[in-house]
C-alpha cells in the first residue's frame, strides 16, 4: 500500500500510536547510511522524536543522527512487527524530511514533549528534558505491507 503526502491511512495512524519502537535512517554528506532504534509519537501529519537523557557516548549534539539530519533532511522511518507465524508479519516505512525544531517553536516543541510523554511513561522529565532536541519528521511517502 502507497499513500501520498498527507494521507496517512486510519489503520496505519493506529500503528503508528501503538508501536512502541522505530528505526531511524539517515545518511550523511556522503550518503554512508546510519540507522538507530528510536521512539516516536505521531502528531497530525508529522512525526516527533526527543533526544532523551539515556547515556550516550557523545553529547546530544553530537549525535550521528542529528549531524545528518542537520546537512542532508532526507530520512526513513522503520516500524515493523515481526512474528515467527509469517501471516502475522508487518511494516512501515516512512520516507520524508526530517529537521530539527528550534528553541523559538515553543507551542510545537511543547506538543511533541506532551505527545512523546503520554506515549511513554519512562518519558518523565528528567528523562525527557524540555529543552531536548526535537526531530520532525514530515512524511512525503508511506509505503506498508503485511497483515495491518
Amino acid at each position: 500500500m502507497l499513500r501520498l503526502p498527507g494521507q496517512i491511512a486510519r489503520k496505519i495512524q493506529r500503528i503508528l500510536k501503538q508501536a512502541r519502537v522505530a528505526r531511524l535512517a539517515t545518511v550523511d554528506p556522503k550518503k554512508r547510511p546510519h540507522v538507530v532504534p528510536v521512539c516516536f509519537a505521531l502528531v497530525g501529519k508529522a512525526l516527533y522524536s526527543a533526544v532523551d537523557q539515556k547515556p550516550k557516548r557523545v553529547a546530544p549534539e553530537r549525535l550521528v543522527r542529528l549531524q545528518n539530519i542537520r546537512a542532508v533532511s532526507r530520512v526513513a522511518l522503520l516500524i515493523d512487527q515481526y512474528d515467527e507465524d509469517w501471516n502475522q508479519l508487518w511494516y512501515v516505512l516512512i520516507r520524508g524530511k526530517a529537521n530539527l525544531l528550534s528553541n523559538s517553536s515553543r507551542q510545537e516543541r511543547g506538543l511533541a514533549i506532551r505527545r512523546l510523554r503520554a506515549k511513554y511513561p519512562q518519558y518523565t522529565p528528567q528523562m525527557l528534558a524540555d529543552n531536548a532536541a526535537i526531530i520532525r519528521i514530515i512524511p512525503d511517502r508511506i509505503t506498508s505491507w503485511g497483515n495491518i
